[in-house]
């Protein structure tokens, strides 16, 4: 069969020849692979059922079930967290597949198991239908009810199709924006927008997007620009970054101003541990902003005002997120619809672990109307 990519390579050929049509004959089989795969609240079980089958294919010595070598010991086990990040990270990274960026192998009903996955296991996770039909396809594939070979391709023509329908839905909404000829909206309608949009579900990402559109749509009057975005999950000790947001003037990579953004209350905790980032960076930090979506206290203000002279000149300061927004489009009220059009590309270029699908689809469509009311 070739190494593990050529072995993704020819799967890959074959799920494309006809996205439309399935390739498992047997009917439970089949549903229970679709119910996985489209289960857009839990990709993690996907992702490892990728992992395992790929295992099999290239080793077909091996237990499906068994995806944990050092844990279970046996020979016939294997490690399934190597062949998902080795081999399967990137072939859903190139194909732009509709799954998480990061292992199956990370979430708490996966990691560090140290017995077989088969079908008695009860593994804690929501939904929880999802794992009870993730072992039982394992099952299947140890029982020889299916080849590994059409479940990897059967999973891989799903993932296609999903998305072609998602690219289809995103395409028809963008279609039905106002074209460049009308009036844009005023700076008070983005406003309104943006704060229906961050009203949504699993919005968290939304704020570090603001702030990055507004450096992207001005950027180059304000002779600055910034860095590009770290992963929705990544920490900040792991990056290495300072914030969610890093600024730098033109020409040059030293940050000078960095954004926090913060889905709650800012506390003084918050803010010490931003003492300690200003005082250990390479370089002068100018402005350290947090940016909140929660209400902001007489007392948060007055801490972070005090900063100034004990950092010797780094200025701290907490802004209302819509705040920021207003006054940004009313100051930059000329680049209004240049900042509107930078957050929708964002907002689609995210990957769907940080802007879901869903929230995606909310912002053209909160846009559509808002544009409709105009006409």
């Amino acid at each position: 069969m070739g190494t593990p990519d050529e072995i993704l390579s020819n799967i890959l050929r074959r799920a494309s020849k006809d996205i439309t049509k399935s390739v498992i004959s047997d009917h439970e089989i089949r549903s229970r692979t679709e119910y996985v795969c489209r289960q857009i609240s839990n990709r993690a079980c996907t992702r490892l059922l990728m992992a395992c089958l790929l295992a099999k294919i290239d080793r077909p010595d091996v237990d499906p079930r068994k995806p944990y070598t050092e844990e279970i010991g046996d020979p016939d086990a294997f490690s399934g967290r190597s062949y998902d990040e080795k081999y399967i990270t990137h072939f859903v990274y190139e194909n732009r597949l509709p799954l998480n960026p990061t292992t199956a192998f990370l979430p708490p009903a996966f990691r560090n198991l140290n017995r077989p996955l088969t079908t008695d296991l009860e593994l804690v996770g929501r939904p929880r239908q999802v794992y009870r039909a993730t072992l039982q396809l394992l099952d299947d594939v140890y029982r020889e009810r299916v080849a590994a070979e059409d479940l990897l391709t059967e999973i891989v023509r799903i993932l296609l199709l999903m998305r072609e329908e998602k690219q289809t839905r995103i395409n028809t909404l963008l279609a039905g924006l106002s074209s460049e000829d009308t009036l844009p909206l005023s700076s008070e309608e983005i406003v309104n927008l943006i704060e229906q949009h961050l009203k949504c579900k699993n919005s968290s990402r939304l704020p570090v997007l603001i702030v990055a559109a507004a450096y992207n749509s001005v950027g180059e009057k304000l002779g600055e620009h910034i860095l590009p975005l770290q992963s929705h999950n990544a920490a900040d000790e792991q990056t290495g970054s300072l914030g969610d947001v890093e600024v730098c003037l033109e020409n040059d990579e030293h940050v000078v101003t960095v954004y926090e953004m913060k889905m709650k209350r800012v506390t003084v905790d918050d803010i010490d541990r931003a003492l300690e980032k200003i005082a250990s960076a390479a370089n002068k930090i100018h402005n350290y902003i947090f940016i909140t979506t929660d209400v902001i206290s007489d007392e948060i203000k007055s801490y972070a005002a005090g900063c100034y002279e004990r950092t010797s000149g780094t200025e701290i300061a907490v802004l209302d997120c819509i705040g920021f927004l207003r006054h940004f489009l009313h100051f930059f009220h000329r680049s209004r619809a240049k900042f509107l059009d930078a957050y929708q590309n964002l907002v689609l270029n995210e990957p769907d672990s940080a802007v879901s699908q869903p929230l995606k689809e909310a912002f053209l469509a909160l846009r559509q109307a808002a544009e409709a009311d105009r006409e």
